[in-house]
């Protein structure tokens, strides 16, 4: 999977961190839709709104720079970066969330029925792997 950051003309001090539709579809759980979603630090995330200071958002404080086919934001619940980072797997230009951290925002946001569809997927993926790994001693 190759995300082209490029075209926000931004250069990251910390590599974002890849959630949402598009983690879904690292892990094969669905296809991604139309936006890249990122949680990025609050340095990045301060120089990144000076930037765009025409495409902020703001949803219950978490705050959010929504430019071309990105939501790019510093918090997710107003859990931050360095939270939601550990144990993300590492690409050319950022980072992937953990399928724990993943499983996580998805059981935060179930309510919502595409998010408790995704829940149900992730919590279908880890016990499969679980079980297949038990069969296989």
């Amino acid at each position: 999977m190759k995300i082209n950051l490029t075209q926000l003309n931004f250069s990251f001090s910390t590599p974002p961190l890849l959630i949402g539709g598009n983690a879904m579809e690292f892990y094969s759980l669905r296809p991604a839709g139309a936006d890249v979603d990122f949680v990025i630090t609050a340095e990045d995330y301060d120089r990144l709104a000076r930037q765009y200071p025409d495409h902020l958002k703001d949803l219950g404080g978490d705050l959010g720079v929504c430019v071309f086919e990105f939501e790019i934001w510093k918090s997710i619940c107003l859990f931050d970066y360095d939270f939601l980072a550990a144990g993300a797997l590492e690409q050319e230009g950022y980072h992937i969330i953990s399928l724990e951290k993943l499983l996580f925002l998805k059981a935060l946001g179930m309510k919502v029925d595409k998010y408790h569809r995704d829940l149900e997927l992730i919590v279908g993926r880890v016990l499969q792997e679980r079980y297949d790994n038990y069969h296989r001693r």
